[in-house]
């Protein structure tokens, strides 16, 4: 017979929370994911923490395609915040309780729209096309590596400042994307973008000033040059010739018992 007791260990919910998650229109997986991030950091009396897809799936006992396509509506909903990349190699997970915040998951979105299209204004059908057309990165992708590798940079920086709120919500799927278009757009190679990346946070006065993937981009081109300028050995300057030098190699040669006329002034 099972027999539950707060003594043996309990999770606390502001009652407020929970009153907005009753508002939302979340589908069961999405419900489960939920309570697993609370289970596995408020009951644990901690913000958040390293989940891996398996761990998730086999504590919700759902598929892995599953809980990946469900995490992903939560995240970009903003319910479900992305930290960057733990030791392990998996995102450290954690619960936005600012529901001010809150969007509505992906897969609600898709399922509250008319069937019949042509009810929907054409301007209308356009922008959800060009919406549903956005990129998802999964922790496997080139680009979202890039996000969590400069998240990671800059988040230090941002400690050491006294200013970590500035990264700590970052979303990385939008950090991943600007790192796709810097790329496959600007034209910049991923070398270079590595090699910059490595350098702002390194730089006294950009350090600070450039704490995402957008002000990268917005940016890159002052900062590539600026970083080139550095980088690049000055020339060694040409020593002029001192006068001196050959009234002094003259005294020498004189004390040395030589014929001044003998001395090469040239």
């Amino acid at each position: 017979m099972v027999n539950p007791q707060l003594k043996k260990g309990h999770t606390r919910i502001a009652n407020e929370i929970l009153e907005q998650v009753m508002k939302k229109a979340l589908n069961g997986t999405q419900l489960r994911i939920l309570l697993f991030i609370w289970r596995y950091t408020y009951g644990f009396q901690r913000k958040d923490n390293e989940f891996s897809l398996t761990f998730i799936s086999e504590k919700i006992e759902a598929s892995r395609s599953q809980v990946d396509r469900e995490l992903k509506a939560l995240i970009d909903s903003e319910i479900i915040n992305v930290l960057g990349k733990g030791e392990k190699g998996a995102r450290i997970l954690s619960f936005n309780k600012n529901y001010e915040e809150w969007g509505q998951p992906e897969s609600k979105r898709k399922s509250s729209l008319p069937s019949n299209s042509e009810t929907i204004p054409e301007s209308e059908q356009k922008l959800k096309k060009k919406s549903e057309a956005t990129l998802k990165y999964d922790e496997s992708n080139s680009y979202f590596k890039m996000a969590v590798y400069f998240h990671q940079k800059v988040a230090a920086v941002a400690k050491e400042a006294g200013v970590e709120h500035l990264t700590k919500k970052a979303n990385l799927q939008s950090w991943a994307d600007d790192f796709r278009k810097l790329i496959e757009i600007d034209g910049v190679t991923k070398k270079l973008a590595k090699d910059v990346m490595d350098w702002v946070v390194e730089d006294p006065f950009w350090r600070t000033n450039v704490l995402s993937a957008k002000k990268l981009r917005e940016k890159f081109t002052d900062l590539a040059i600026k970083m080139n300028a550095v980088k690049k050995p000055q020339p060694a300057k040409s020593k002029v010739a001192d006068p001196r030098d050959k009234d002094i190699e003259f005294q020498k040669w004189v004390a040395a018992g030589n014929d001044p006329d003998d001395f090469n002034w040239n």
